[in-house]
């Protein structure tokens, strides 16, 4: 296994001990934090794609192992479909994409990326068999056409969703029922892993898969506010539950990379005076408002980074 540390903030720089163990696991550490002001949140076709060049060229070259990458705030998890290509390069077979998190990240963004968007790139690779997004709380699903939400991919079968718990979904077209869903008079009521219970959903998520290969992107935003601290409105899963859900998709297939995003770090912004403004406004309607203590934020979060990279070290192998 490569380990990466994609340093486009400083939360992860903030956490010594974390860095330490990762080196002495022999990571590699990827300054970027020049790009990070520009991507953060969302930014435009060309700017990513100039960050994709700069970023493949800092990528280790030469082995074919698995890597796992680390890289700060969720407001940077768009970047996981850079890293999600790179793992496919050197594959024939296709893939399916495991995606933890509080939020679908399916969004259609017209004109770049999103941390919102990049599902619905991914689920458009051609090596990806389908996305299944897992735990997802927020109320992103409350009316999802409505919060801009490209519902075809459910319906298409590119995306399967299941919820941690979760209220029915209103919505306006027909996109008939699917094994993540049942629509009805309006209404999208969803599998969730409540109403599965646990440990029968592990078994549930296994069957749903129907490739060797897995990619695994996790959004730390997925846990309760007790097991990490992020930019993000937070779910309900607790940190052992989702470290049983790697360890048993790890048993039964193979995986080729995985990222983890999810830790806090104080937003700072690059670009016109719109594009701060309009970030800004942004972030006032969606994320949380005031700032965590900082010393706990830091604390907690090293604390689940350590607990996720032994958990993927063990897996990826």
């Amino acid at each position: 296994m490569q380990l990466l540390l994609l340093h486009l903030d400083d939360a992860l720089e903030l956490q010594p001990d974390f860095i330490r163990s990762c080196l002495t696991a022999g990571a590699r550490e990827i300054e970027a934090n020049g790009d990070g002001p520009v991507l953060r949140l969302w930014c435009r076709q060309h700017d990513f794609e100039a960050f994709a060049t700069r970023l493949s060229r800092q990528m280790p070259r030469g082995r074919q192992d698995a890597r796992l990458c680390f890289m700060g705030s969720g407001d940077f998890h768009h970047v996981t479909s850079l890293l999600l290509e790179h793992a496919l390069r050197n594959e024939e077979q296709p893939a399916t994409v495991i995606h933890f998190d509080n939020h679908p990240d399916w969004v259609r963004f017209g004109g770049g990326v999103h941390c919102g968007s990049w599902v619905s790139r991914a689920a458009q690779h051609a090596q990806v068999d389908k996305v299944i997004t897992v735990g997802v709380c927020s109320n992103d699903l409350r009316k999802p056409e409505w919060k801009g939400a490209n519902l075809s991919l459910l319906s298409n079968g590119a995306v399967e969703l299941y919820p941690y718990e979760h209220a029915p979904s209103r919505v306006k077209k027909d996109y008939g029922s699917r094994s993540c869903y049942r629509q009805e008079d309006g209404l999208i009521e969803w599998s969730t892993i409540a109403s599965f219970g646990e440990g029968n959903f592990i078994g549930f998520l296994l069957s749903r898969i129907q490739t060797d290969n897995v990619y695994l992107t996790i959004d730390k935003d997925v846990l309760t506010r007790d097991d990490a601290v992020t930019n993000w409105d937070q779910g309900r899963m607790r940190l052992p539950y989702l470290l049983s859900m790697i360890t048993a998709i790890g048993r039964h297939h193979r995986i080729i990379g995985a990222d983890v995003t999810g830790d806090y770090s104080r937003p700072i912004y690059a670009g016109s005076a719109w594009t701060v403004i309009s970030k800004r406004a942004e972030i006032l309607i969606d994320q949380p408002h005031g700032w965590p203590d900082a010393r706990n934020a830091i604390r907690v979060n090293s604390t689940v980074n350590h607990r996720l990279l032994e958990a993927l070290s063990e897996v990826m192998q």
